[in-house]
């Protein structure tokens, strides 16, 4: 009979649903499948193609080869598995609910429900047992990528030949349209290039996307790709084949000297009649029709929905058990590393609850008042140099761009394979080449490095930060979106912030780059205006634990403001402040800039007090920080009364309204730059002493006819 053919009544006639199912490795396997379709089709949303086609290998790996504890999904040495094709969210959940997590049946009965803990897609921090935000193709792939990369650096520094106490390794289940996607191309080419041999990923080899067949548009050998990448790759024909899948798994742990691929031939919708090997699996629920002709198919009870047969939640149950042993024998060789390597433990510890060591700013210099003063990305490098060697969970880089944005850890060495520690191959950072490096090399890979960063800060226990110039933020949005939505402690370094980097042109000028970051709820931008507000704000960004902080910094030199005579750089933690006010007068006019147009807005309010109109100067760097402040704190910063305000900033003006008010002005750039020298460029478009007293004037000259 052609599975076209297929109906309810002869399926029934049949007797299927009759049959005991003597093997539980099956039972279970149609356990996840069919919980998680029921709750697609009650929610009448949802990905029934993926948990239908890949339940068998995702079995394989959560029973037999996931070290976890249920009860403590956030023991450390823990195995981590990242669902890549985050719209299987549904076989996740089965996943979880069935081993003991803290998910119960009836958040799997409100799958994509306001308030469940079953969202559409995987959220870090929603769901217990959830390792990483996806959903968005390829993020996962590098996510994992860099939990395994923290794994590697965490065990080089911490394990001794007597005991080790990192010893994990990194899963992930990814899909054709993860593969497609440009970020898992940079991922996996570095995650070659690094040998990171606990790297593990099965790949749902299914041959359909959301809209058609692979054969369209993805027909290259991806075996072949994978292995010029430097990966380890194998092939399992039948994706309902166990013990296939249970060998390759084996054979990828033990190769130990490359990240490794599993191409497991699957069949999207499997056992559907009607939707099988279509796209039409996809997406959309099967219809109440094809569930229970599927059910059938495969040999299930149409009722009751939501079945767990007793023998295989109680076969998904042994994990409870192996998982309390597995930490518990963890537990006990942590306290013998405790005693062995006291230091090496409170250090570790430290990190995994992340937390700062006492004193840690100490050595971050104070930089005194100077006229020339210095580039704010010069100074975030020498705030670096202060802070580095005390916090030894400090890990990052920069996409190829080290000596321009100033992010080199001295004598922090790179972080490499070991094997590549020969020759002349020991790099600009110096100390060697190895996986305890803290300077991560990651060439030119702004997307993948910033998905690299969320995997380094979701596995924990490291302060992962990533550089490259402000225009080029673009390449990394999507990932710093996650990290947001994730609430991840990842710190990014943008520097060459306007237009006055000069000659390089428009195609390396920020424009709209600075609206653009603010615009990402939870992440926090700073953009400082000297080297003091520099160092306060790697303060702010090192004590933030539960979000992302984005610092924006200068190419060019911009003077040290005269703490002496203007505010403390501190006020930098309030978003804004006022760094000085009209001596004797109540204030008829605001000077609002951020970044390296506070120097102008100093001079110009000089210009303005010389002509006797009282002028408040504010310091603007961060709008996250300032919105977080009391209204009567933000209120005493920029008085309603006062309506003559005028902001000066090297950016689009789109947004600043909420800070100048109807009856203020913006200084900004609303179009591209030019290729120019950098101060031709400031006083080309506008950012000059002479155009800012220009337009105050007029701010002041309107207000006194209205």
């Amino acid at each position: 009979m052609d599975h076209k053919d297929f109906n309810l009544q002869e399926l029934t006639s049949q007797g299927s649903c009759m049959k005991p199912e003597p093997d539980i490795d099956r039972q279970c396997v149609n356990t996840i499948r069919f919980l998680a379709i029921d709750a697609i089709q009650k929610a009448q949303s949802g990905h029934p193609g993926l948990p239908l086609g890949a339940a068998s290998m995702a079995y394989v790996l959560w029973t037999e080869f996931l070290r976890q504890n249920p009860v403590n999904p956030g023991w450390f040495d823990r195995d981590r598995f990242v669902l890549s094709a985050g719209h299987g969210s549904a076989l996740l959940y089965s996943l979880l609910h069935l081993t003991g997590y803290d998910l119960s049946l009836d958040q799997i009965k409100q799958f994509r429900q306001w308030g469940s803990k079953t969202p559409g897609h995987p959220e870090r921090g929603v769901t217990p047992g959830v390792e990483a935000t996806t959903g968005p193709l390829g993020q996962g792939f590098a996510n994992g990528v860099g939990m395994a990369m923290a794994e590697a650096h965490l065990a080089a520094c911490y394990n001794r030949p007597d005991l080790e106490i990192i010893n994990h390794f990194t899963y992930g289940l990814v899909s054709d349209g993860d593969l497609m996607e440009g970020v898992a191309a940079e991922a996996a080419s570095l995650a070659g290039h690094l040998k990171l041999g606990k790297l593990i990923y099965l790949y749902d080899n299914n041959h359909i996307t959301l809209a058609a067949s692979t054969q369209l548009t993805f027909t290259e050998d991806h075996a072949l790709r994978f292995k010029a990448y430097g990966w380890h790759t194998q092939s399992v024909d039948d994706g309902n084949d166990l013990a296939a899948i249970r060998h390759a798994i084996q054979a990828a742990r033990e190769e130990t000297g490359r990240p490794s691929l599993i191409l497991v031939r699957t069949h999207i919708g499997f056992g559907s009649p009607h939707k099988q090997d279509s796209f039409l699996a996809h997406g959309s629920p099967l219809g109440e029709e094809e569930v229970k002709l599927t059910k059938l198919n495969l040999g299930w009870p149409v009722e009751p929905l939501f079945l767990v047969p007793e023998a295989a939640g109680q076969h998904f149950r042994r994990a409870i058990t192996a998982g309390g042993e597995m930490e518990a024998q963890w537990n006990a060789k942590f306290a013998r590393y405790k005693q062995l390597h006291p230091e090496l433990a409170r250090v570790l510890l430290q990190g995994i609850r992340g937390e700062l060591p006492p004193g840690w700013d100490i050595n971050i210099p104070r930089f005194p008042a100077d006229g020339k003063g210095m580039a704010t990305r010069v100074a975030s490098g020498k705030v670096l140099a202060g802070i580095d060697w005390k916090l030894p969970g400090l890990l990052g880089g920069s996409a190829d761009l080290n000596p321009s944005t100033r992010t080199e850890l001295a004598d922090a060495g790179n972080f490499e394979n070991p094997e590549m520690a020969t020759g002349d191959l020991q790099g600009a950072a110096g100390g060697g080449w190895s996986y305890a490096g803290r300077n991560v090399q990651f060439g030119v890979r702004e997307h993948g490095m910033a998905a690299i960063l969320n995997g380094m800060a979701a596995h924990g226990a490291t302060m992962p930060f990533g550089a490259t110039f402000l225009s080029f933020s673009d390449y990394m949005r999507p990932a710093m979106r996650l990290a947001a939505l994730m609430r991840l402690p990842v710190v990014y370094i943008f520097t060459h912030d306007s237009i006055c980097m000069g000659e390089d042109g428009p195609t390396h000028q920020p424009v709209e780059q600075l609206t653009s970051l603010r615009a990402i709820p939870g992440l926090i931008v700073i953009r400082p205006g000297d080297a003091n507000e520099t160092a306060e704000a790697w303060r702010v960004a090192m004590e933030t634990r539960d979000q992302p902080v984005a610092l924006i910094l200068t190419r060019q030199n911009v003077p040290t403001i005269d703490r002496n005579r203007f505010a403390p750089a501190e006020g930098l933690r309030c978003g804004a402040y006022i760094l000085a006010d009209a001596p004797r007068a109540k204030p008829q006019l605001i000077l609002i800039a951020s970044g390296s147009e506070v120097a102008l807005i100093i001079e110009a309010g000089e210009r303005l007090r010389q002509q006797n109109i009282p002028v408040r100067l504010v310091s603007m760097p961060s709008w996250e920080l300032f919105e977080a402040q009391p209204c009567k704190y933000r209120e005493s910063v920029l008085p309603p009364t006062v309506r003559a305000r005028l902001a000066v900033e090297a950016g689009i003006t789109l947004g600043w309204s909420r800070y100048v008010g109807d009856h203020g002005d913006m200084i900004g750039v609303d179009r591209f730059g030019a290729s120019a020298p950098g101060p031709v460029m400031m006083r080309e478009y506008g950012f000059t002493v002479e155009n800012i007293c220009r337009r105050a004037a007029m701010l002041l000259a309107q207000g006194s006819h209205e």
